[in-house]
């Protein structure tokens, strides 16, 4: 029979976490990176309805103008992603990943503007042209998925 042996004493500590307070920092985590989400996506829209004529709101719910839509859901789906991206970079470091979150989220919207200044000016399609057209036009489609590409970039920079 061979001995049986003895546990070495360790110096590490194990520190254990309830099952409550793991929990409580995701619930605490999702609802930050919500509301951090929300805030972008408001922050997102108003800067979309600086850029067209008119009052986006009312251009969407009363007038709905397809073009204004178009370009509204892209742009807000842009944010989104770059919201998603920051969030997964974080690493579990909720601080420091609400802070990126909403410095990348800025700087994508700051992208996204630029480039619907630049499409004015380079294709000749001016964004306030497309959205006062009652129907949908092929340069919205373009913008809308320019939209959306520049989101996507911006999220896999972030990663």
């Amino acid at each position: 029979m061979s001995p049986t042996p003895l546990p070495v004493p360790s110096s590490i500590s194990v520190e254990t976490i309830s099952l409550a307070e793991t929990l409580g920092r995701g619930a605490l985590a999702i609802v930050s990176y919500a509301a951090l989400g929300v805030i972008l996506l408001i922050i997102g829209f108003y800067v979309i309805d600086m850029a067209i004529p008119g009052k986006l709101s009312h251009l969407i719910k009363s007038d709905r103008n397809p073009n204004a839509t178009l370009l509204t859901a892209s742009g807000l789906a842009a944010v989104g992603l770059i919201v998603a991206a920051s969030i997964w970079s974080s690493g579990g470091a909720l601080h420091e990943g609400l802070l990126a979150t909403a410095v990348f989220g800025l700087v994508g919207i700051a992208v996204q503007t630029v480039a619907m200044i630049a499409f004015d000016k380079i294709a000749g399609m001016s964004v306030r042209d497309l959205v006062s057209e009652p129907d949908l036009q092929p340069g919205a489609r373009l913008l809308a998925v320019t939209h959306l590409v520049i989101g996507l970039i911006t999220a896999v920079a972030v990663i």
